[in-house]
């Protein structure tokens, strides 16, 4: 059985921070790159309640959030998750993910995710790792469907926006067993984006 404890993670000039009350400033900075708190299809705190996005983080049983620094810099340039955390059958999700505009498409989502997998599959002993994300951000399937990740299927009228819309939630899976050729093209991909 898991046990999802806090832990600082660093990999490639990302560290993964478990998310605590003094990085509420940095979260405020990081979603103003690019004022986030408009997109529709994910939730990104607006600057007025990086406290509380903080404080909802750290209440949730099965949840554990990280910080996502950038290690040169010591700047906070997003958040991800550990979430639906279910220890009897050695499962977690990865979500909650967002990152500054500054950081996307670069070397740091594909960083965050390795890590997160490694940890999960070769130091937790997880079975299976899930991602999910709004049945209209197109953007965010592709990137999970590039990670190797297996699509289970859609969860219809599912989940509230912030907007009072409820979406559709695209359902993905990575098996153990898949694990080895999903980490082989995470890394053939950093290698690429290094050359680049």
């Amino acid at each position: 059985m898991i046990d999802v404890v806090p832990v600082t993670l660093a990999f490639n000039g990302v560290r993964l921070e478990p998310l605590a009350p003094h990085h509420a400033d940095g979260l405020r900075a990081a979603a103003s790159d690019g004022q986030l708190w408009n997109l529709r299809v994910t939730y990104v705190p607006p600057r007025e309640e990086a406290e509380a996005y903080v404080d909802t983080a750290l209440s949730m049983a099965n949840r554990q959030a990280w910080a996502v620094i950038d290690a040169a810099s010591g700047a906070v340039v997003g958040s991800t998750s550990y979430h639906d955390i279910v220890p009897e059958i050695d499962r977690v999700e990865i979500g909650f993910t967002w990152y500054a505009k500054s950081a996307q498409r670069s070397h740091v989502n594909t960083s965050c995710k390795l890590m997160l997998m490694r940890h999960a599959f070769d130091t937790l002993g997880c079975a299976v790792v899930g991602l999910r994300t709004d049945g209209q951000n197109f953007a965010s399937q592709a990137a999970i469907e590039r990670l190797g990740a297996h699509k289970d299927g859609v969860l219809r009228h599912h989940f509230a926006r912030r907007d009072g819309s409820v979406r559709d939630t695209v359902m993905y899976s990575i098996l153990r067993a898949e694990w080895p050729q999903v980490q082989a093209q995470l890394e053939a991909r950093l290698a690429h984006h290094a050359k680049a």
